[in-house]
């Protein structure tokens, strides 16, 4: 690394084979030459975290399911943290105390005791955080209330899907599925809009997302779907296709309200946690959204006996 206190002047610019080099490896790489993709992501530290966070989830997997439960309840804990930070941004300050505890009970109930379980608890959160509030005092309440509803639904609430889908006695099975659907909808629709993208999906809320995009994430979803479905959940292929498809729709759907809720608050990233991919909110925003979506159509594809 050269010593830019030596120089005495403006550093040269680059030789003109020099800057065609790289530019033609940033065009071929999908790169700007500093390790940022078109996507604006710094891809090494964005491919090293997500596997990182995919050891985590398989290894709390592998031995026994309920190993997972804990650090479900982690990543929801950080990501409720997460949106009580942005939505301060907009001057709502979220009563985190019953968020918190409501978190924890509507995961463990969906767990221990079902989705009526989960529905129960999330309607005794919404009411401790409505008495917790107003006894602090009358001053904004509403705007309080409503911002920490919201709160406890994203991603409290979701989040509690996963606990059912992990409930099951191939519960473990069931999450692997999920998150190679989800994540295969992340990756097919990165790809091919890097590569291909030129029709804006939402230019006003997320103008690197395009139709191509969203078409590599369907297909890629569909295959990883119903490969999944049959191999891991014994399941029929074209329903695993029709639940990848879906998923990818709920991804991209997932995606743009994390996208405009940032807009409104005039923020990048919801967090700086993850190197490469901003906060753990940033991650989850699609894989919130499809949790319910999958609980739902594994149901009707791989019913639980």
């Amino acid at each position: 690394m050269s010593d830019s206190s030596t120089t005495d002047g403006p550093a040269a610019a680059p030789a003109p084979a020099e800057a065609s080099a790289t530019a033609a490896a940033a065009a071929a790489g999908g790169t700007d030459g500093k390790g940022k993709t078109k996507a604006g992501r710094n891809l090494p530290a964005a491919i090293g975290v997500g596997v990182g966070l995919a050891l985590v989830v398989i290894g709390s997997l592998v031995f026994r399911r309920e190993l997972f439960l804990p650090v479900l309840v982690v990543a929801i804990v950080i990501g409720a943290w997460e949106m009580r930070r942005a939505v301060r941004q907009a001057g709502v300050e979220v009563p985190f105390v019953p968020v918190v505890i409501g978190a924890v009970s509507m995961l463990l109930s969906a767990f221990y005791r079902g989705p009526e379980a989960l529905v129960l608890t999330f309607g005794l959160t919404c009411v401790g955080i409505l008495v917790w509030r107003v006894a602090d005092g009358l001053d904004n309440a509403m705007r309080d209330i409503s911002g920490a509803l919201f709160v406890a639904l994203y991603p409290c609430f979701l989040g509690g899907f996963a606990s059912l889908l992990l409930a099951a006695d191939d519960g473990h099975l069931r999450i692997i599925y999920f998150v190679l659907v989800t994540v295969a909808s992340d990756i097919g629709g990165y790809a091919f809009g890097v590569f291909l993208g030129k029709h804006p999906m939402a230019p006003s809320l997320s103008p690197k997302k395009s139709w191509e995009g969203f078409g590599g994430s369907a297909f890629t979803c569909a295959v990883v779907g119903a490969v999944g479905l049959a191999t891991l959940l014994d399941g029929v292929w074209w329903q695993g296709a029709v639940i990848g498809v879906v998923v990818a729709a709920a991804a991209t759907i997932g995606d743009l309200i994390e996208s405009s809720i940032k807009r409104d608050l005039g923020i990048k990233d919801m967090g700086r946690l993850l190197p490469g991919h901003g906060g753990l909110m940033d991650r989850l925003d699609s894989l919130l959204v499809c949790i319910p979506v999958v609980w739902a159509l594994l149901l009707w594809a791989a019913p639980v006996t």
